[in-house]
């Protein structure tokens, strides 16, 4: 079987897995809806906030902070929650290279559909303050592809070191910080309604950045495999 056949089938393992148990997607969307609840308390608590200069920029932040640890809870855990028999059962029936790109597809997909329900609440709790609508939701998805590639790939680096939730935040941290910062700078363009030709520079950096850790999980990640 090729590698797009195994991809393929792969794939369509990881979401029949998740519609028949939902339990990434309804403890995520929990999460978010709960979290985004208790913002809106906390900024109904202090009057005239609303209204302040300081609130697009604390909208923006806040926003991408709840996004992050969604992402965390999602996709962090995504090799670590795998038997060590299934494991063994895939390497029987596929290569290292389609387990890996069929974990990043599926993760970018649920991370998606996610931020894009979280944007939703986001949006009906809070005041829209966006000068672009259309530009942010492409930082919002651009945001969610980047943090699924990401995390994917130290999923399996820690999950193959006894699962060591340390080590992941330990390697997380400085590859996590720049696509941050690139990402709150282009969704506060994107906010502020400044011409889209002024992020192009975010959107090739962030382009670059999964690209690399692509990359990197298909030469690391059989080296891993074989362990």
């Amino acid at each position: 079987m090729d590698l797009f056949n195994q991809v393929k089938f792969l794939l369509k393992k990881e979401v029949l897995l998740e519609w028949r148990s939902k339990y990434a997607f309804n403890g995520v969307l929990l999460y978010v809806v709960s979290t985004v609840f208790v913002c809106y308390i906390a900024f109904n608590l202090s009057p005239g906030f609303v209204g302040s200069a300081g609130y697009p920029i604390v909208w923006n932040v806040l926003f991408w902070i709840i996004l992050l640890f969604a992402s965390v809870n999602a996709i962090a855990k995504s090799f670590m929650q795998e038997s060590s028999s299934r494991l063994l059962y895939y390497y029987t029936i596929a290569s290292a290279k389609a387990i890996i790109l069929a974990k990043i597809i599926y993760n970018c997909l649920l991370m998606m559909l996610l931020s894009t329900l979280a944007l939703l609440v986001y949006l009906l709790f809070f005041k829209n303050t966006l000068g672009d609508p259309l530009y942010y939701f492409l930082s919002v998805l651009s945001g969610s592809i980047s943090f699924s590639m990401v995390f994917t790939m130290l999923s399996a680096i820690a999950s193959k070191a006894g699962n060591n939730g340390t080590l992941m935040a330990i390697l997380c941290f400085p590859i996590i910080i720049p696509v941050i910062l690139i990402l709150v700078r282009f969704s506060k363009n994107a906010m502020d309604g400044i011409e889209r030709s002024a992020s192009m520079h975010d959107i090739i950096v962030l382009a670059a950045i999964n690209i690399i850790v692509v990359a990197t999980s298909l030469v690391l990640f059989p080296y891993l495999w074989r362990d």
